[in-house]
């Protein structure tokens, strides 16, 4: 099975792709080529991820412009009174 590129995978995904990585290295039972390999591999998902964290906290930053506030909560009923 061919592996998805960093930036195609959604961030759970290449979350948990890189928590086994480090694993398998953490072993070190991988030969230094594969070791190298599953480095770049960690290297590429890191910088995916940090991205998407960058883009999700710009989104965040654009929602709460102009000194929007979010509304207290109520549970569904409760308003209604």
């Amino acid at each position: 099975m061919a592996t998805k590129k960093p930036e195609n995978m959604d961030f759970e995904s290449a979350l948990a792709e890189l928590e086994s990585l480090v694993g398998q290295l953490e072993q070190g039972e991988l030969s230094l080529e594969q070791a190298l390999k599953s480095f770049e591999r960690g290297v590429q998902l890191v910088r995916a991820g940090q991205q998407r964290l960058d883009q999700a906290e710009q989104q965040v930053r654009i929602l709460m412009q102009d000194g929007a506030t979010l509304a207290p909560f109520a549970p569904s009923g409760e308003d209604a009174q």
